[in-house]
Parts: structure tokens; C-alpha cells; sequence
């Protein structure tokens, strides 16, 4: 395809503004890495900038296809360097209220996070992954709230960890996943932590989070890790 060596037009602006939440969600969702996707939406970018785009007719359609191209490239190569964790699945918390820009496009990476941790993960596994990478809990404290011993709390954070990295997909109730991404911004911010658990936890009883007042006193931290 012939590049544009002109500059970038307004229009050719505005149509990646206007899905670059979208294309970092899709990344993010594929890679599984808040950084990682975010350097492939700066990919794009510079693919937009060089592209004939009088020749794209459909510039959103566009910049999701080389999306999606280059995030299966970057997996791709990790896979086969077995250089594939979990660390950074979670975005940096809290929500930044001051710059609108940038709360809107952590909130796209909560919703696709929280949205893996539904699809991939069982209850118990998701209250220990959280608690223990977004939250920073001791695995004993994990423990003690979900009724667990501390062994068998570091065995579902390693359990979790390996399905975060597998091609599950539970059906997710969308009012499900929402709900858990309030609660879980309502945490980051607030330090309240006993619906998040309650709602991580599933049925599981959660020692204390009746109250609230042990799990409310923690405070929110500055990122996920």
C-alpha cells in the first residue's frame, strides 16, 4: 500500500480518537497487559499516520484489523519466546478523576480486565488474584476473610495465574461485569473493600465483610503493582 508522506488531517485525527479506546481494549483483551497494548495503539498510530488514507473507506474498520494484527504478532512472539505471564493484567488504580482522557481509557482496561477475570477464572480464584495483585493482601489475611487456609490460598493465586493465560470463555453477564467494575473503582478510590469481595467471592462467606469495618480501614493503593 502507498504511505501518505502529507500531514495528518484532522479527520484522520478525529477517526482515531474516536476509537482508540476501542483498539486499546482489544489489545488489552489479546495481550493481556496494559503496557504491552498500550504500545501497539501507539503502533497503530504511526501506521495511521503513513497509510494512503484516501484509499481506507472505512478508517475504523481499518485501525481494528492492523490492531488485531499486531497485537496477534506481539502475543505471537511472546508465546514462542515463553516469556507469557500475568503480571500488569490489572490496570494502575485508582481512577484519575483530574484528566478525564485518561480515567476513560483505564476504565476500558478495567472493564476488559474484569471481563477475562469473569470469563477465565473460578470465584474463589478471582477474590485471591485480586485481593493479593491489585490490593497487595498477605496471603494469610486473604485467608482469614475468604475461609481459607494461607497453602490454600497461594494455590489458587498459582491456579489463577495459569488460567488467566488459557482460552476459557464462560458467558459473562454484562450487569455482572459492570456491577464488579463499580465496585472495584469504588475500592480503589475509597478503600471500601467489603462488596468488592462479596461480589469476587460469589457465595463464598467472606470472614468479617459483613461489618465492613475491617476492609474498609485498607487503603486504596497508588497502582495495581
Amino acid at each position: 500500500m502507498r504511505t501518505s508522506t502529507g500531514p495528518v488531517e484532522p479527520e484522520a485525527i478525529a477517526d482515531f480518537v474516536s476509537v482508540r479506546s476501542q483498539l486499546f481494549g482489544i489489545a488489552y483483551q489479546m495481550l493481556g497487559r496494559a503496557a504491552d497494548a498500550e504500545d501497539v495503539v501507539q503502533n497503530v498510530w504511526v501506521r495511521w499516520q503513513g497509510a494512503d488514507r484516501a484509499q481506507v473507506h472505512n478508517p475504523a474498520g481499518f485501525l481494528v484489523t492492523v490492531t488485531t494484527r499486531l497485537a496477534l504478532n506481539v502475543a505471537t512472539s511472546a508465546y514462542a519466546r515463553r516469556e507469557v505471564n500475568v503480571d500488569g493484567w490489572l490496570p494502575d488504580l485508582p481512577m484519575d478523576a483530574d484528566d478525564p482522557a485518561l480515567e476513560a481509557e483505564r476504565g476500558e482496561a478495567l472493564r476488559v480486565a474484569v471481563q477475562l477475570l469473569l470469563e477465565r477464572l473460578s470465584a474463589a480464584e478471582r477474590a485471591v488474584y485480586v485481593l493479593r495483585e491489585a490490593f497487595g493482601y498477605p496471603f494469610r489475611e486473604i485467608g482469614a476473610l475468604l475461609g481459607l487456609t494461607e497453602s490454600a490460598a497461594r494455590q489458587l493465586a498459582l491456579r489463577a495465574r495459569r488460567h488467566l493465560t488459557e482460552q476459557r470463555h464462560t458467558v459473562v453477564d454484562a450487569a455482572r461485569r459492570d456491577e464488579l467494575v463499580e465496585a472495584f473503582r469504588g475500592a480503589a478510590r475509597a478503600g471500601g473493600m467489603a462488596r468488592l469481595i462479596d461480589l469476587l467471592a460469589g457465595s463464598r462467606r467472606v470472614s468479617g465483610a459483613g461489618s465492613g469495618s475491617r476492609l474498609g480501614c485498607r487503603p486504596a493503593p497508588a497502582s495495581a503493582r
